[in-house]
């Protein structure tokens, strides 16, 4: 068994390496691109963008539901895991606490940004109106912020107290920042038993918060009656899209943190092999949601669900439809199914292909719906027909995330991404149940 000092020496967060530097110099540039691009759209307004009477929402909201999609499943997949206290989950659920609490910030943030006038963000808090989805989220959304950062933060305290006792003499003032984080942690009976007790507690919560966020988003659809959304299957649509979304990032960031950090000793290729089934099962349940989501419109072909569909299946939005479908859907579905494909390195390439599938996903959900209204408008322009985002809202995207591959690198550089108390104390468990079963 390995000592304590050679588990904190292999767990504690490290310096960034030359690779990481430049890596968070493209990051910063990019947000700041971004972020000139947004004080434009605030100086100039919303016609710098694409967007439009039709197209009102277009990729910012695309983004919002992506980003919340995302938080969900971390959020969600950390409570299960928790609640079920699986030993094999310890290496990964800080990682995906990580990253449910950079995405739902992003979401907060990103929610804004689609406002012409953000200065009037706050009418929606003062002039709030219960009846709107949208009044829920700006409730649920910051208790969704709140619950995350508690559910990374509680388990933290032990290894923060071993990080203020290991960087004491080598990085004094990074041990006194460690220290005050700790909140005076001594892993006394007392604080082990309020600790367990709140993650629990928190672990319980953030289930049917995330539930209730991703139905709210469904609802803001759903409840304008427009063709594509008018379906009460939106829901479970969102949330098992939700769940591809989620654990394809999460695999993907696992690689990235495993081959950065070293800790292949740590998250195993078992890890991926478990994470790649999860994966596999949630693409075919959201699969099935797709099925149905566009076979029984097809089926009743009434005018405009046909031409909605004629849109998707073989018109101007085809080829990315089909690319989402097959390509971040079914390809990955049997790729899956063979041991060599729940590899890490196939892992993290079907992860990618899975993100990227579920990014334009949320973008073919909204543009072809706004793009054909039940009443359309009178003497528009010939440009109001069709959409595709501006400069400006690339710039704006890249940012948001990039801002939110930051808040990711910061944490992983200064908290261990597995947690190290509770890998020593499972290790010292497994060591003695081996000895008593030998024995």
């Amino acid at each position: 068994m390995k000592s304590r000092e050679q588990f904190i020496q292999d767990l504690a967060p490290k310096k960034f390496t030359k690779i990481e530097k430049i890596w968070m110099v493209l990051l910063i540039s990019i947000m700041v691109a971004g972020m000139i691009a947004y004080i434009d759209q605030v100086v100039n307004g919303l016609e710098v963008t694409n967007l439009n009477d039709y197209a009102l929402w277009g990729i910012y909201i695309s983004n919002f539901v992506f980003f919340i999609a995302t938080s969900f499943i971390g959020s969600a997949a950390v409570a299960i895991l928790r609640l079920t206290r699986n030993n094999w989950r310890t290496p990964l659920v800080r990682i995906a606490e990580i990253i449910a609490l950079a995405a739902i910030i992003m979401a907060g943030i990103t929610i804004v940004i689609d406002l012409g006038r953000p200065e009037r963000a706050l009418n929606t808090i003062l002039y709030a109106r219960f009846q709107s989805p949208i009044t829920w989220d700006v409730i649920i959304i910051p208790t969704y912020i709140v619950a995350s950062f508690l559910l990374l933060y509680f388990p933290l305290l032990p290894d923060l107290a071993i990080l203020k006792e290991y960087y004491a003499k080598t990085h004094p003032r990074l041990s006194k920042w460690y220290g005050k984080l700790s909140l005076n942690w001594t892993g006394s009976v007392a604080q082990k038993a309020i600790q367990n007790k709140s993650v629990r507690i928190i672990a319980v919560l953030i289930l049917p918060l995330g539930l209730i966020l991703q139905t709210i988003d469904a609802w803001l659809f759903s409840s304008t009656y427009r063709i594509g959304w008018n379906s009460t299957n939106f829901g479970p649509y969102f949330i098992s899209g939700a769940f591809v979304t989620g654990i394809g990032t999460l695999v993907a960031g696992i690689f990235v943190v495993r081959q950065v950090k070293g800790l292949q000793e740590y998250i195993t290729d078992s890890h991926f092999d478990k994470m790649g089934k999860l994966l596999a099962l949630s693409c075919l349940v959201y699969l099935y949601f797709n099925a149905n989501e566009y076979l029984m419109p097809a089926y009743m072909s009434t005018v405009n669900e046909a031409i909605h569909l004629e849109t998707l299946f073989s018109g101007h939005y085809s080829n990315l439809f089909w690319f989402v479908t097959i390509g971040g859907l079914v390809v990955p579905i049997i790729l899956l199914l063979f041991k060599k494909g729940r590899k890490p390195v196939p892992m993290f390439f079907i992860g990618l292909l899975v993100v990227i599938g579920a990014w334009w996903k949320r973008y073919i959900i909204i543009t072809p719906t706004l793009l054909h209204p039940y009443l359309p408008i009178q003497g528009v322009p010939e440009s109001w027909r069709d959409y595709f985002p501006s400069l400006h809202e690339w710039l704006i995207t890249a940012s948001n995330l990039a801002t939110a591959l930051i808040i990711f690198t910061l944490l992983v550089r200064y908290l261990p991404v597995v947690a190290i108390q509770r890998t020593m104390d499972e290790t010292e468990q497994e060591i003695k149940q081996s000895k008593t079963s030998q024995s």
